[in-house]
């Protein structure tokens, strides 16, 4: 597998689906050492306030994006693309299609927590017009790593950010 980024003849965008399910849990336990349940990700995919999107390679599943819509905002919460396709542009398309879809619907903004090590994903997020804006000591229970909190439009009590 080349580094050369994708693109959108290459890799194809749909929202997921229970029959997706063997697959989102197969990379998601490749990515994360503290995966996700089949439980979560089957609320997400069944909730009406959710965007669940698949980056597929043909029929393969190389990465997803699990959104929930909650009164005034849209959290990111959870990313993941397989190994062989980090780095080569699949969250971006992953995201750009969210922010794109989701950029007039009344919402006040995006936002995410991240690992304040995960300086690729910072830095991608940044890039999209994500912004820090707090952060949530020893969010993560694996190893207690604190969280950097960024918004995309309007934070928490801030005023709107350019976009």
């Amino acid at each position: 597998m080349s580094a050369e980024p994708v693109n959108e003849t290459e890799i194809g965008l749909r929202r997921l689906g229970l029959g997706d399910l063997p697959a989102v849990e197969a990379v998601e336990r490749r990515s994360y050492r503290t995966p996700w349940s089949r439980t979560m990700f089957q609320g997400e995919i069944t909730r009406p306030g959710s965007r669940c999107y698949g980056a597929f390679d043909g029929k393969t599943l190389v990465g997803y994006l699990i959104v929930s819509k909650y009164t005034d905002a849209w959290h990111i919460m959870n990313v993941a693309v397989d190994e062989p396709y980090r780095r080569r542009g699949v969250a971006r398309l992953m995201l750009e299609t969210l922010l794109r879809e989701t950029s007039e619907d009344g919402t006040r903004g995006h936002t995410l927590e991240v690992r304040v090590s995960n300086h690729g994903a910072i830095r991608l997020y940044e890039e999209l017009g994500f912004r820090p804006s707090g952060m949530r000591r020893g969010y993560y229970t694996d190893d207690r790593e604190d969280a950097l909190v960024m918004w995309r439009g309007e934070g928490p009590g801030d005023e709107p950010l350019v976009r």
